[in-house]
C-alpha cells in the first residue's frame, strides 16, 4: 500500500471517528434533557406520598396517644376513689381508738343517767299465761309476753308475777283507811293500767293515755314509773313505723332509767331497763349493739337477783345465752377489738335457764319449747330435741308471739328429719 492510501485510510477512520463522538455527544444530551423534563415529576409524587403517609401516621398516633389519656384518666380517678376510702377508714380506726378507752366512763354514765339515749328493736317474741294479783285478792287472768333478741341482745316484754302489792311495786302505803286522796288515785291507777295492758291493743294503748296525762303527777313513783316504760315498749311492739318505734324506745329507756334511780331495789325497774336496752339493737351500729347487749345482761341479772322466783327472767336469760352463743367468728372479733371481754356464753348455759323456767311454770311457753328443742339439737341430743317439738307443738298458736314461735318449730323440724 502507498504512503498515499496510508494516509487516506488514516483520515477514513479518524472521520469515523468524529462522527461516533458527535453520536454519543447527541444522545448524551438526549438523555439528560430528558432526565430534566421528567425527574421534577417524580420528585412531586415521591413528597406527596411521603406527606400522606406522614399525616396518616401522625392521626393515629394521635389516637392512640387519646386513648391512652382516656385509660389513665379512668385509673387516676379509681386510685383517687381508693386514696378517699383509706382516709375515711383511718378517721374510723382514729375515733375507735379514742372510744376504746373512753368505754368504761361510757358505760358508768349510761348507768347514772347521765349518757344520752341510744336506739334498739326485736326479732323473736314469747307468750305465756300468768297470774296477777290485784289490791283485793288474787285473780286469775292471762297476758303476753314479748322477748326479742338480735345479733345476740335480748328485748323483752312482761309484767310482775306472783307478788304482793308491795313487791310489786304498786305503791307502799298504809293500810286503806290511812291513805291520802293522793295515795289512793295512785293506786287505783295502777290497778287499772296493769288491767288493761293484759287486754287488747285497744287497751294497751288506753293505758299508755291514762299514764301520759299523770306523768307530771306521779312521775317520781318507781312504781308508776316502770309501768309507763312497760307501756312505752307496748307502743313499740304494736307500731310499725321505724321513727315512732325509736322514739317509743328511746322515750321509755329514759323513763325506766328514772326508775332505777328512784329505787335500785326495784326488780321491775331493772327488768324493764334491760328490756328497752334489748330493743335498742334494732336501730345502733354494731358496738352500741354490743354495749346494750351488756346493760341488759347486768340489769337483767340484778332483777334475778331481787326477783329469783320469776320464770320469765329466766326465760329472758337463757335467750340471750343462746344468742350469745350463735355469735359468728366475726362478730367476737369486733367485740373483741371494741371491747376488750366480749360477752361469752354456751349452749349448755341457755338449756339450764330454760329447763329452770320450765321447772318453776310447766308448760311456759310455745317458745321456750322451741328454744329447749334448739339446745338439745346443739348438743346432739336428737331425741330430747324431737321431745320438746311435740310439746311445742301440743301448744296451740294462738297470739302473734305463738305463731312466729310455730314457724320456728316447723324450720326446726325439718333440720331434725333430714
Amino acid at each position: 500500500m502507498s504512503h498515499s492510501e496510508n494516509k487516506g485510510l488514516i483520515l477514513g477512520i479518524m472521520a469515523g471517528a468524529a462522527g461516533i463522538s458527535l453520536v454519543l455527544v447527541w444522545y448524551h444530551k438526549i438523555r439528560k434533557s430528558g432526565a430534566t423534563i421528567h425527574f421534577p415529576a417524580f420528585l412531586d409524587l415521591r413528597n406527596r406520598f411521603q406527606y400522606e403517609f406522614h399525616f396518616a401516621n401522625l392521626h393515629n398516633e394521635q389516637g392512640t396517644v387519646m386513648a391512652l389519656q382516656g385509660r389513665q384518666l379512668q385509673i387516676l380517678e379509681k386510685l383517687n376513689d381508693l386514696l378517699l376510702n383509706v382516709e375515711e377508714l383511718k378517721r374510723e380506726v382514729k375515733f375507735l381508738k379514742k372510744a376504746v378507752p373512753k368505754l368504761e366512763e361510757l358505760v358508768r354514765d349510761e348507768l347514772q343517767g347521765q349518757a344520752g339515749v341510744r336506739r334498739t328493736s326485736p326479732l323473736h317474741r314469747a307468750t305465756r299465761k300468768r297470774r296477777v294479783e290485784t289490791a283485793y285478792g288474787a285473780t286469775e287472768t292471762t297476758s303476753s309476753e314479748e322477748a326479742d333478741s338480735e345479733g345476740g341482745y335480748i328485748t323483752a316484754h312482761t309484767d310482775t308475777e306472783g307478788e304482793s302489792e308491795e313487791e310489786r311495786g304498786w305503791i307502799s302505803l298504809p293500810a286503806a283507811s290511812a291513805r291520802t286522796e293522793k295515795e289512793t288515785e295512785l293506786f287505783n291507777l295502777l290497778q287499772q293500767v296493769d288491767s288493761l295492758h293484759c287486754g287488747s291493743d285497744d287497751d294497751k294503748k288506753e293505758s299508755f293515755r291514762l299514764l301520759l296525762e299523770k306523768e307530771e303527777k306521779y312521775g317520781n313513783h318507781q312504781g308508776f314509773l316502770w309501768r309507763l316504760a312497760r307501756a312505752y315498749g307496748d307502743m313499740f311492739e304494736m307500731t310499725t313505723d321505724v321513727e315512732e318505734k325509736k322514739k317509743y324506745v328511746a322515750d321509755g329507756k329514759i323513763v325506766a332509767e328514772k326508775a332505777i334511780q328512784v329505787d335500785t331495789m326495784c326488780a321491775d325497774s331493772h327488768q324493764w331497763f334491760a328490756i328497752m336496752c334489748g330493743y335498742m339493737s334494732e336501730f345502733d351500729s354494731i358496738q352500741n349493739k354490743i354495749k346494750n347487749g351488756c346493760l341488759f345482761k347486768e340489769h337483767l341479772d340484778k332483777a334475778i337477783e331481787l326477783k329469783p322466783q320469776e320464770p320469765f327472767l329466766y326465760y329472758l336469760n337463757g335467750r340471750w345465752c343462746y344468742s350469745v352463743a350463735q355469735l359468728s367468728w366475726i362478730e367476737k372479733k369486733v367485740a373483741a377489738t371494741l371491747f376488750g371481754t366480749p360477752p361469752t356464753s354456751t349452749v349448755q348455759e341457755a338449756l339450764q335457764n330454760f329447763l329452770k323456767a320450765e321447772e318453776m311454770h310447766p308448760g311456759y311457753s310455745k317458745y321456750n319449747y322451741v328454744y329447749l328443742a334448739k339446745c338439745y339439737k346443739d348438743l346432739g341430743q336428737r331425741s330430747n330435741a324431737l321431745k320438746y317439738c311435740d310439746f311445742a307443738s301440743s301448744v296451740l298458736p294462738v297470739t302473734n308471739e305463738d305463731k312466729e314461735a310455730q314457724k320456728d318449730l316447723e324450720a326446726l323440724l325439718l333440720t331434725l328429719q333430714l
